[in-house]
């Protein structure tokens, strides 16, 4: 099994550094903004984010921008061609017209769960496939958050969204499974490949500083606990991300030269009614009446993940 270095160790050892502002006009407690705040601050201000059209699309408007980098916003589906586009420029720049190193700037792709589960996955696959040298961040918060919290292939099976409410045909809400993006894209063997949580600070920034002096496609999908669409009062983003990695819901692990680690594991699994059960979107399941069934079903699948590392 392979550990990598750990570059923080305390709370205290983290980079002081802020590339994002206060103040940007994304909700208050969302979990992919301090994500990406954090791993922001591994990686320095010579980096340029290409953005898919999302909730993130109103963390950088013109001409108003909390970021010490560049940004650059797509279609949902442009992100990875663009960023492509951009890392070829740069590296033709540096091959040919004599650009200084400190202008080789980080490509990053800001996707949300519906662009990379859906509408841009084939162009990050095929940037996989032809070993492109950027960096992915998915914020996750298993669903289309800025039209409204419609179901994407990222929604949790008995989760409420839009457009699969409980009703009284289809109780559960959301009836199908989440889309393990993590597997899809370790079948590809990237460089680099994790799963970080706001609630891990440390664990978060220890990924993004070792991703930083890698080469190729370095992905990273962050649990992302979403106020607005998964119904909790913003001040509880923390404990709701705490519980999806105490519960099990949610495995912190990395991928990295054909192994892959939980780099944090539940001391003690709790029961996923502790992390259901404060959430707006999974009411229905409790109120009513409890629909034990398909609570009893997300814990075996669940459980039945753990039990092949346990």
């Amino acid at each position: 099994m392979k550990v990598l270095t750990a570059v923080h160790k305390k709370i205290k050892d983290l980079h002081p550094h802020e590339a994002i502002a206060p103040g940007t006009g994304l909700c208050a407690g969302c979990g992919g903004l301090e994500g990406l705040r954090m791993g922001l601050k591994e990686l320095g201000d010579d980096f340029l984010i290409c953005n898919a059209a999302g909730c993130f699309t109103l963390l950088s408007v013109y001409p108003f921008t909390p970021l010490k980098g560049s940004w650059l916003y797509t279609t949902m589906g442009g992100p990875v061609p663009a960023a492509q586009g951009v890392r070829d420029a740069l590296d033709i720049r540096m091959r040919h017209k004599g650009l200084e190193e400190k202008e080789n700037l980080n490509v990053i792709v800001v996707a949300g769960d519906g662009s990379s589960n859906d509408m841009g996955f084939g162009p990050t696959s095929a940037a996989i496939h032809r070993g492109l040298d950027f960096i992915y961040f998915c914020y996750d918060n298993e669903a289309y958050g800025n039209t409204g919290f419609q179901l994407s292939a990222a929604s949790p099976y008995g989760s409420a969204t839009q457009t699969t409410p409980s009703t009284d045909v289809h109780e559960a809400g959301t009836e199908m499974n989440k889309k393990d993006l993590f597997e899809i894209w370790k079948a590809q063997k990237p460089v680099y490949l994790a799963t970080v949580s706001p609630r891990e600070p440390i664990d978060l920034s220890n990924k993004f500083a070792r991703a930083k002096d890698l080469k190729g496609p370095r992905m990273f999908i962050c649990m992302s606990p979403c106020p607005t669409g998964w119904g909790f009062d913003p001040k509880e983003a923390q404990q709701i991300a705490k519980l999806a990695v105490d519960t099990g819901i949610f495995p912190v692990k990395e991928y990295f030269e054909g192994e892959m680690v939980h780099t944090v594991r539940p001391r003690k699994r709790l029961p996923v009614e502790k992390f259901l059960e404060r959430q707006k979107r999974f009411r229905h399941l409790f109120a009513p009446h409890r629909q034990d069934e398909v609570i009893e079903q997300i814990q075996s699948r669940v459980d039945d993940y753990w039990r092949k590392y346990d």
